[in-house]
């Protein structure tokens, strides 16, 4: 069995795409997944499956939600292998340990073109660090995100993929809640 980790976008914020996190562990359920076990309200889950596509699995979860809570949300799958790899990869390991809630992580359904990086990077001014790795990128906030002009509609027009982000401090307690 392979242990997983998906992140639901864009749920419970402002009272939009409400979902309780109750609900949303028995659907996963009723599909065949064992121990599914949620982090805060904002559709962070890990579960196993025999299941070997990740891809796949992102597809399933995304036509349940939609069926069976009414909500349409990309979801991001990774194995908590991969979820490790990001962790070890982070290339702000000093911001971590600073403030890890400047630190943000990005999951993206495809890995962007490097020329979409470098558009983004010329982009937005600001003193934000990005850096993209693979299908994730890290991005420190120095001054918070709140204020910040590199914003996920930037990111997601610029590098024409959707993603999902994840403060450093929730990347941390989803490596160890998949780890157990």
């Amino acid at each position: 069995m392979t242990t997983y980790i998906a992140l639901l976008r864009g749920i419970n914020v402002g009272g939009h795409n409400l979902v309780a996190m109750a609900d949303l562990r028995a659907m996963l359920e009723r599909m065949g997944f064992t121990e599914p076990r949620t982090l805060l309200q904002s559709g962070n889950i890990v579960f196993r499956s025999r299941l070997s596509s990740a891809a796949g699995i992102e597809q399933n979860l995304e036509s349940e939600t939609k069926q069976r809570l009414s909500v349409n949300t990309p979801f991001f799958v990774r194995t908590a292998e991969e979820w490790e790899t990001i962790v070890a990869r982070n290339p702000f390991k000093s911001a971590a340990k600073k403030d890890p809630a400047r630190l943000v992580l990005v999951c993206f359904k495809e890995a962007p073109a490097p020329s979409a990086v470098k558009e983004l990077l010329g982009a937005f001014e600001g003193p934000e660090t990005f850096q993209a790795d693979g299908r994730h990128a890290y991005i420190t906030y120095p001054n918070g995100q709140g204020k910040s002009n590199l914003t996920m509609n930037l990111i997601e027009a610029r590098l024409r993929t959707k993603g999902t982000a994840r403060n450093w401090n929730t990347v941390l307690k989803l490596a160890d809640l998949s780890s157990h």
